[in-house]
């Protein structure tokens, strides 16, 4: 009980609130959200309160990897150093990996999930790949992720049990098509980043039997219904989160028949408001009306559900 103690006063420290961080919550597992290259901002929060509103019972931990800078929210050069500051990222990532292990050794049968948007999902990446292997992680989720599409995930998907979820998006033109080509990737490739084009999965001859955990989720117009228009900066929002990244938070394990259950679930239309049942119909989504589907939406069966197909 002690190491518990210890371990909640250290993961509540920074002297923010984390009002979704408390000892019953510890009780049944971890989710730790990694914060966007601005740091701690109103956009990473509604993930965390997203995931609260989705059912998300355990403990969820807003975790700012980022440098300690007044207003670096407004300052583009911190962001910018954040975005490419490689070698200091990555000593990020085995800093939390030190953290991931002692809350498994107080907490040993509870689930540890790493939710990462744009370039903490590279911290996320690399954390799992510096788990040991008797400690792997349960998973990770990437939120519009900022590495190269030929970023190899082979080792950080043997260190997660369920595997790896990429949601990605076409209409990321901004920062993750324009902004990654000029300023870089985390992993620093001038490119696009697989939060737009998903990751290239090796062909079949070559491809790890570890990339049958990799499913990769295109952005569809049925998500603008949530608030997620496809756009960088809406892949974070509360009701995307709560409706698409929750159930896999709080599943036991992923596979393509499960991932497709939650894009059904999510895209089935609203029930009837009340005293409206008789001959009432559900406005039409974008996908009747203007928006076209996604060249690379993600496929409806078979374990990996992206762009390159395994």
């Amino acid at each position: 009980m002690g190491a518990a103690l210890v371990l909640a006063a250290g993961l509540t420290g920074c002297g923010r609130g984390q009002p979704y961080l408390d000892y019953e919550r510890l009780n049944r597992g971890l989710v730790i959200v990694l914060t966007g290259i601005e740091g701690r901002s109103r956009l990473n929060e509604d993930i965390c309160r997203g995931l609260d509103e989705g059912g998300v019972d355990c403990a969820i931990e807003l975790y700012d990897w980022t440098p300690s800078v007044p207003l670096k929210q407004i300052l583009p050069p911190v962001a910018l150093y954040s975005q490419r500051a490689l070698s200091r990222n990555r000593a990020q990532a085995e800093k939390l990996v030190g953290r991931i292990i002692s809350y498994q050794m107080a907490y040993p049968r509870c689930p540890v999930v790493l939710v990462g948007q744009s370039g903490g999902a590279a911290i996320a990446a690399w954390t799992a790949e510096g788990m040991p292997s008797n400690r792997p992680l349960d998973g990770v989720i990437m939120l519009a992720p900022s590495l190269s599409p030929g970023y190899m995930l082979d080792q950080a998907l043997m260190n997660t049990r369920r595997g790896i979820i990429n949601f990605y998006s076409s209409r990321d033109l901004f920062f993750l098509a324009l902004g990654t080509t000029v300023a870089g990737t985390m992993d620093g490739e001038h490119t696009q980043s697989a939060g737009r084009a998903g990751f290239e999965v090796p062909a079949a001859g070559g491809k790890p039997s570890c990339y049958d955990k990799l499913h990769q989720i295109a952005w569809s117009s049925k998500m603008a219904e949530t608030g997620n228009y496809g756009m960088h900066l809406s892949s974070g929002g509360a009701k995307f989160v709560a409706a698409y990244v929750a159930p896999f938070v709080k599943a036991r394990a992923w596979n393509g028949q499960f991932v497709a259950s939650v894009l059904n679930q999510a895209s089935s239309p609203p029930p009837p408001p009340p005293g409206k049942l008789e001959g009432w119909r559900p406005g039409r989504s974008l996908d009747e009306e203007t928006s076209p589907r996604p060249a690379h939406a993600a496929e409806r069966s078979g374990p990996s559900m992206g762009p390159h197909g395994p």
